[in-house]
């Protein structure tokens, strides 16, 4: 495992087409918000996130959800840890 620490750079909204199940599950499309999260390595503010700067000066992530709950998790200027494991 590799385990690295990002920050929220950016957080947006847009409307968009989401897939849905109605009452009787049958999938269907309609419109829905689609939230995408930019996050980038630490650099600074502590001595752990210099030491995680060292290790991954560069790069980005970006996650696209239409899941409400998920999107609440992510706040703009939020650190994170984000693990890679392999499968």
């Amino acid at each position: 495992m590799v385990r690295a620490k990002f920050k929220v750079t950016s957080i947006t909204r847009n409307m968009g087409s989401v897939r849905v199940r109605d009452e009787n599950g049958v999938e269907k499309w309609e419109k829905g918000e689609i939230q995408t999260v930019k996050l980038s390595p630490v650099t600074d503010g502590s001595e752990e996130n210099k030491r995680f700067y060292a290790a991954s000066p560069c790069g980005h992530i970006e996650l696209g959800s239409v899941n409400a709950e998920a999107n609440r998790q992510f706040v703009l200027d939020g650190e994170y840890y984000i693990d890679f494991t392999p499968v």
